[in-house]
C-alpha cells in the first residue's frame, strides 16, 4: 500500500530538514497543499463517479423506476427454462368457450349426418346417440339496415303544454316539468356508458364522443360528456364513502401511493379556495387493498396527515408498505415491510463496488432462502409453526449482516455509494420487527404486490390523462377507480352497477353498496 504525503514528510529526520534552504521548505509546502487539494478533489470525482454510474444502472430490478423507463438493451432476469414446450401443459384444467344458454338463442339448428363417414350407409337420424357437439356463433345485431349502428336509442318526448286558465287567465304548465327535465336528457343507462367508457377503458372526451356516435347514433357535446361524468361520480359518491370506513375497520390492509397532478381548474369553476390549487401542490393517488374492497383518493399530500386520512387516525390492524415516512405513525409492529421492495434495495446495493456488494449478495442470499420457505408454507408442505421454526436463523442471519453493515464508519455528511448503503442499513434495523410480521401473523403478505398491481391501471390513466384539472376531477378518478377495482375483485357487473346508483341518485333512492 502506498505511503501517504503526511507519512512520508514523517520519515525525513529532524536534522535533514535542517539541511534544506527555506525557500525549498516553502515551495514543498505548497506542493503538499496543491496535493491535498487535488487528493480531495479526485475523492470527490470517485464518490461522483461511482454515484453516476448507479444512476445509469438503475432499471426497475433495483428500484422503483417501472420497466417503460429500462435503459435499451435491458434484459430482466428469467427464470430458468423448464425444457416444457410453451402454451398448455399435459393435465391442466381447461379453459373453453363459455356458451350462452338455450334459452338465450334466437335459433338453434340441428345438424346430422346422411351417411356414414367410415363404410358410406345411410345414417337414420332415430339412431342419434346423446352426444352432441355445440357450437354457437355471436353475433350483434343490427336496429336497421347497415350501416346504421347496431343499437339505436330510444328516444321518448315529453311535451309540456302550456294551458290558459279560463279563470284568471294565468299560464299552467304540467307539475312534473321540473322534475322531469331535472333528470336530465339521458337516461341512467346512457350516463353509465359514459362513465364505463371513461374509468374502466380510461376513454378521453373525444373518443368517448365518438364511441356513443358510432355504437348507439348518440350525438353529444364535450360539456355533456363532462356532466354526466360529474352525475357518475356523485351517485357513487355515498357507496364509496361506505367503502372507505369499511377499509379503515379491516385487520390487515395493503396501502401505497403514487404522484398524481392535480392542476388549479376549480378556479374557473367558482368553487370556494379551500377546493383550489393555487399553490401547485404535487398531488398523490392513495391506494388500499383488501380481499374484496379496493379503495383510491387523490390527496395533495404525502406526509403522515394523508396516510392518517386514508387509514383512519385511529386504525389499528396491520398495513403492508414500503418504507415510506409516511407510514411511520403506525406502530412498528403492526406494520409488514414489502420485500420486493427490499429485494429492489438489495440488488442495488450488491451491484456497487467494495463492501457494498459483498454486504447486498448476503441480503438477497438470506432472501432467497426465505421466500423458498414462504413459498413451501403457501404450498402446504409448511405449517405455520414450521415456519417460524425455519425463519429463526434466517432471522437471526439477517440481522447480524444488518449490524455489521450498521457499525461501518462514515462521516455525518458523507455521500458516497458506501454511505447509502450503511444508511440504509441502519434503517433497516429500526424496522426490523417490521421485516417479519407475515411469518407469524394470518392473513399478512410479505410484499404489497397486491397494491401494485391495483394502482398500475391508475398509473396508465395517469399517463394517459396527465392527471386532473380540478378537485371534481381527481374525485371522478378516486371514485371510480374504487368502484371498477372493487366490483372486479367481487365479479360483479360495473355496468349495471353504474345504472342502478345513477337510477337512485335521481330518485332519492338508497344508492347500491360496494360492500360484498
Amino acid at each position: 500500500m502506498e505511503k501517504t504525503v503526511p507519512e512520508l514528510i514523517a520519515a525525513i529526520s529532524p536534522e535533514e530538514w535542517a539541511q534544506v534552504p527555506l525557500s525549498v521548505l516553502r515551495l514543498i509546502e505548497e506542493l503538499v497543499r496543491r496535493m491535498d487539494k487535488v487528493e480531495q478533489e479526485m475523492a470527490a470525482l470517485r464518490t461522483e463517479n461511482e454515484l453516476l454510474k448507479e444512476q445509469l444502472a438503475r432499471t426497475s430490478a433495483n428500484s422503483s423506476q417501472p420497466p417503460s423507463k429500462n435503459p435499451q438493451g435491458f434484459k430482466p432476469n428469467r427464470k430458468e427454462p423448464t425444457g416444457k414446450k410453451r402454451g398448455g401443459q399435459i393435465g391442466h384444467i381447461g379453459h373453453e368457450r363459455k356458451l350462452y344458454p338455450l334459452e338465450m338463442c334466437q335459433e338453434v339448428i340441428d345438424h346430422y349426418p346422411q351417411q356414414c363417414g367410415k363404410c358410406g350407409a345411410s345414417v337414420n337420424q332415430e339412431s342419434s346417440s346423446s352426444q352432441v357437439h355445440r357450437h354457437q356463433i355471436i353475433e350483434v345485431r343490427w336496429a336497421g339496415n347497415p350501416p346504421s349502428t347496431p343499437v339505436e336509442p330510444i328516444v321518448i318526448e315529453h311535451r309540456f303544454h302550456q294551458m290558459t286558465c279560463t279563470c284568471c287567465g294565468a299560464e299552467n304548465q304540467s307539475p312534473e316539468m321540473a322534475q322531469i327535465i331535472g333528470k336530465g336528457g339521458y337516461g341512467a343507462r346512457v350516463a353509465a356508458y359514459v362513465g364505463l367508457f371513461s374509468s374502466q377503458y380510461r376513454q378521453s372526451y373525444r373518443q368517448i364522443q365518438k364511441i356513443m356516435q358510432a355504437m348507439f347514433g348518440i350525438e353529444m357535446s364535450l360539456g355533456t360528456i363532462n356532466n354526466l361524468r360529474t352525475e357518475v361520480s356523485e351517485s357513487v359518491s355515498a357507496a364509496v364513502t361506505e367503502a372507505q370506513e369499511y377499509i379503515q375497520e379491516q385487520p390487515t390492509v395493503g396501502v401505497d401511493e403514487t404522484g398524481f397532478k392535480q392542476r388549479n381548474g376549480d378556479v374557473w369553476s367558482g368553487h370556494p379556495p379551500s377546493c383550489q390549487n393555487a399553490a401547485k401542490t404535487s398531488g398523490w393517488l392513495w391506494v388500499t387493498v383488501t380481499p374484496l374492497i379496493i379503495c383510491f383518493q387523490v390527496i395533495l399530500s404525502r406526509a403522515s396527515t394523508a396516510a392518517q386520512t386514508v387509514l383512519g387516525a385511529a386504525f389499528t390492524g396491520f398495513i403492508t408498505s414500503d418504507r415510506c415516512p409516511a407510514y411511520n405513525w403506525v406502530d412498528v409492529a403492526n406494520r409488514q415491510l414489502c420485500w420486493a421492495h427490499l429485494k429492489r434495495d438489495f440488488i442495488q446495493i450488491s451491484e456497487r463496488v467494495g463492501a457494498s456488494a459483498e454486504i447486498g449478495e448476503s441480503l438477497l442470499g438470506q432472501e432467497k432462502l426465505l421466500f423458498n420457505l414462504w413459498y413451501q408454507f403457501r404450498n402446504e408442505k409448511l405449517t405455520r409453526s414450521e415456519l417460524v421454526q425455519a425463519v429463526e436463523p434466517i432471522q437471526a442471519k439477517f440481522s447480524s449482516i444488518l449490524s455489521e453493515a450498521a457499525a461501518l464508519q462514515i462521516g455525518e455528511h458523507e455521500k458516497t455509494p458506501l454511505a447509502k448503503t450503511v444508511r440504509t442499513c441502519r434503517n433497516l434495523l429500526k424496522l426490523e420487527v417490521a421485516l417479519w410480521l407475515f411469518v407469524r401473523e394470518e392473513g399478512v403478505e410479505p410484499t404489497n404486490n397486491a397494491a401494485e398491481r391495483a394502482i398500475r391501471p391508475a398509473v396508465i390513466w395517469r399517463r394517459t390523462s396527465f392527471g386532473s384539472d380540478s378537485l371534481a376531477g381527481s374525485e371522478f378518478v378516486s371514485r371510480l377507480l374504487t368502484v371498477v377495482s372493487s366490483l372486479n375483485l367481487q365479479e360483479r357487473n360495473i355496468l349495471d352497477f353504474l345504472v342502478e346508483s345513477i337510477s337512485a341518485a335521481r330518485s332519492s333512492e338508497i344508492p347500491p353498496s360496494l360492500l360484498p
